[in-house]
């Protein structure tokens, strides 16, 4: 965005509508600290939906009623800077109904600060694995609904927005939920701009390990196709209810690919499905899901889909080339193993690592919450409760 980031201060900054956030029709605007100030009741710790490595996200409401999330960034080093510059550039860009869009930023000298609509229903994160998953409020349509929509916003992000754009860090915790349940993508700060004609580029790593393609979490090479690694990895998560890398008896890690890989072969479907759902879903989909989800997770990145075949072949459109096809499990080198900490401890969220400069990897959760995800259960209020949001989980399901 570069000089466009305008100072923020308790001085009133006029209003930069330029945009409109997510498929909304609102515009986005420069907030003053002032605002976001008052808005967040002093960025209180009631107020707090999440923290990690990148700082903390806080519920507000302005002035006009608007329900909002801030996040609010801990440290402005290098890296930090370039992040939330890589953010709003990127949200200034995206137009798509499930997207995150921009609702306004704040830049002062010392501070850093991104505004989001509050989404009701948090992250898929947790309902799968956070507070939320012992209510079991994701039924198998409300799980379709989920990964479809978080498909159509992948594909518009490949193939319709110029230049392109690659999330690169596709996974539970930053896919948010609204009221009716409609997913939205978020979290921009890791997305790489694809000039036209790139196929691929070489990059430093950034992202989650579970999630990340192996060629990417190997060498560095990053293209739409490690998003489409990322999203096979989380099809089958909200499929059956597992997290990416868990942690077996005795320390040993397994990848959610190792576990499903024997139960295809033998064409065990049913017992792939999330037993929350207690049997209450459609088998045909279910085969069909899990297909495409091991189409996405090939080792070779040629072998996998598009977002846009993704798509076609979710919505029925399409038949998988390969229909009970063997799902290639990777192994992740040691030493990035070592680094997951998200088993460690089962109310945690997936750790982010980030291959900074070096040849060296090291832990970084700067990722870990995405944009407002889940917090351990005994440190995180209810919502509903705390901010009186008719438009919760209980009043959707009543």
């Amino acid at each position: 965005m570069g000089s466009s980031l305008s100072c923020c201060s308790s001085e009133k900054v006029d209003q930069g509508y330029s945009g409109t956030a997510g498929g909304g029709n609102h515009p986005w605007r420069i907030f003053t600290y002032k605002e976001l100030h008052a808005a967040t009741n002093g960025f209180s710790e009631d107020n707090k939906l999440g923290e990690g490595g990148f700082g903390s996200v806080f519920w507000g409401k302005t002035t006009d009623g608007l329900q909002i999330a801030v996040k609010k960034l801990k440290a402005m080093n290098s890296k930090a800077e370039m992040e939330f510059a890589v953010e709003v550039e990127v949200l200034g860009r995206v137009r798509h109904k499930n997207l995150l869009g921009l609702r306004g930023y704040c830049v002062g000298t010392d501070q850093r600060l991104i505004v989001y609509d509050y989404m009701p229903n948090l992250s898929l994160l947790s309902h799968l694995h956070g507070q939320f998953a012992p209510d079991v409020h994701l039924d198998w349509k409300r799980r379709m609904k989920i990964v479809l929509g978080s498909a159509e916003g992948l594909l518009y992000l490949h193939h319709e927005v110029t230049p392109h754009i690659i999330h690169r860090d596709i996974k539970a915790s930053n896919v948010l939920l609204d009221s009716d349940f409609e997913p939205l993508v978020a979290d921009f700060g890791f997305a790489k701009l694809i000039p036209e004609g790139v196929s691929h580029m070489t990059t430093r790593v950034k992202g989650t390990l579970g999630y990340l393609a192996p060629e990417y979490a190997m060498w560095g090479k990053v293209s739409e196709s490690c998003d489409v690694y990322s999203f096979g990895i989380l099809l089958l998560e909200v499929v059956t209810g597992r997290k990416p890398i868990e942690k077996l008896p005795g320390g040993v890690k397994r990848t959610i690919t190792e576990w499903a890989e024997p139960l295809i072969l033998k064409g065990r479907f049913r017992d792939l499905a999330d037993p929350k759902l207690r049997g209450n879903f459609d088998e045909n989909q279910l085969k069909m899901t899990i297909n495409v989800a091991a189409l996405c997770v090939q080792n070779e990145p040629e072998k996998r889909p598009n977002m846009k075949e993704v798509v076609g072949l979710l919505k029925g459109q399409d038949r998988p080339t390969m229909m009970g096809t063997r799902m290639e499990s990777i192994k992740y080198k040691d030493e990035l193993m070592v680094m997951d900490q998200n088993s460690d401890n089962d109310d945690d969220d997936q750790d982010g690592i980030d291959d900074d400069n070096d040849e060296s990897r090291h832990h970084d959760d700067s990722g870990a919450y995405g944009v407002f995800g889940a917090m351990e259960a005994p440190k995180m209020r209810d919502p509903y409760k705390r901010f009186g949001n008719a438009r919760g989980i209980n009043a959707k399901l009543t």
